[in-house]
């Protein structure tokens, strides 16, 4: 696939996916910095955002790009979390942040220095407790990666974001995803690529990939679509197979890879795929979708182990919305004790997120809500005492399956 570029001399046009993937991006950012921030005896946040392949910051319209998003929302989360610190009687929080813009468009980049300059400035001047440095740079981005890893080292940043915007799928090396996420505790990935590219994962030797055993048919169609020149997954059973094949490649760059695809009613074209070291920012990651239904699609179970269907035989298409939830519910209600009995009849509930984050689109408050309704289990603190509201469970309780409790199959059927 020819990579597409921006016209960021003339004005580039704002597309539809954008939008949402841009919604998606300030509203997880906010986030991110507000969970990160939360400690009431923490006086500094440090981090570095990297936006690899930046753009101009403005698009025709007058809509902001990445960067000035980033910028804008820093600034404003920034103030936000302070404001509610002191009506807390809380001390303020300084928030030191490294930004690296890049992007090897000779245009781009002057443009995007002249198109921040204004927000540089007011952050530098009005926000007393957010303190940044802005680095441009006009290198593809894999050449260039050695020296921001570098960088960061040397400025010792325990958490670091990469927003990687690439135009087809060639730009960012698998490699250097692998190294990303194994740098750093904390680090975090926003991937995305074309559908169209999914022939990356398609093997020519396709009989042989055990991932696909039993969905011969369906890969096939995909394959003859793709090499005809679709832009587009039309069938829902192929958002399914496709969205296997992304993950089974993916899965293990990162404890949780999230490899959900825009929403276009019209088909689907690019995905949206979130790398995170931790089970806290797939939660959150989860929650923010769940608050912007339709932006994103997951074709396939809706409770826990979300990829684990054939998509020949069921599977919905779940769009993260209250008609999804619901379906979510009423699945995770025989997921969540069922995966309590595989570990004996209890769990930490920190250990009971590193699995289950692994592979559920599902949004935490509904899962909270299953363990607290669900008559097969109970919560219990850390002294002894039972759980009774779902927002008060805490990574140190305990859930536990009750000793009178209604039947599930506890062991596996014998062929």
């Amino acid at each position: 696939m020819a990579d597409k570029s921006y016209d960021w001399e003339d004005g580039a046009e704002l597309n539809e996916h954008t939008k949402r993937k841009h919604k998606i991006l300030k509203e997880y950012f906010r986030q991110y910095l507000i969970t990160r921030c939360q400690h009431p005896q923490q006086e500094k946040f440090r981090l570095a955002v990297i936006d690899g392949f930046a753009g101009a910051g403005v698009y025709k319209c007058g809509a902001y790009g990445s960067p000035l998003i980033i910028l804008e929302t820093l600034n404003e989360t920034a103030n936000e979390i302070n404001l509610r610190r002191a009506a807390d009687g809380m001390r303020p929080i300084q928030i030191e942040c490294y930004l690296i813009f890049n992007d090897d468009d000779p245009v781009a980049i002057p443009k995007l220095r002249e198109n921040a300059a204004g927000l540089i400035g007011k952050i530098s001047e009005d926000n007393l407790h957010l303190h940044i440095q802005v680095s441009f740079f006009q290198e593809e981005f894999d050449a260039l990666y050695p020296q921001i890893k570098q960088a960061l080292l040397d400025g010792r940043y325990p958490s670091v974001l990469f927003n990687l915007d690439q135009y087809g799928y060639s730009d960012v090396n698998p490699v250097i995803l692998n190294d990303i996420m194994g740098s750093w505790a904390s680090a975090e990935i926003f991937l995305t690529f074309a559908i169209q590219t999914l022939r990356t994962y398609i093997s020519t030797d396709r009989e042989k990939n055990s991932v696909l055993s039993g969905q011969k048919e369906l890969l096939e169609e995909i394959y003859s679509h793709i090499q005809d020149g679709g832009e587009a997954i039309s069938k829902r059973e192929w958002l399914g197979i496709a969205e296997q094949l992304v993950f089974e490649n993916l899965k293990t760059i990162a404890p949780f890879v999230s490899p959900f695809s825009i929403h276009n009613p019209d088909g689907w074209r690019y995905w949206l795929i979130h790398f995170a070291n931790r089970a806290r920012a797939r939660q959150v990651y989860n929650d923010i979708l769940h608050d912007n239904s339709t932006s994103q699609a997951h074709f396939g179970r809706s409770g826990l182990n979300m990829l684990t269907y054939n998509p020949a035989e069921e599977g919905a298409l779940y769009l993260f919305d209250d008609e999804s939830r619901e379906l979510a519910i009423a699945q995770l209600h025989e997921d969540i004790p069922n995966q309590i009995s595989e570990h004996g009849d209890s769990i930490g509930v920190d250990e009971f997120y590193l699995g289950v984050y692994k592979e559920t689109a599902a949004h935490s408050g509904d899962i909270h809500k299953v363990i607290i309704d669900n008559n097969d289990l109970e919560v219990l603190t850390p002294a002894g005492g039972e759980r009774r509201a779902a927002h008060t469970i805490k990574t140190s309780d305990v859930i536990r399956l009750k000793r009178q409790r209604s039947f599930f199959p506890m062991f596996p059927k014998k062929g």
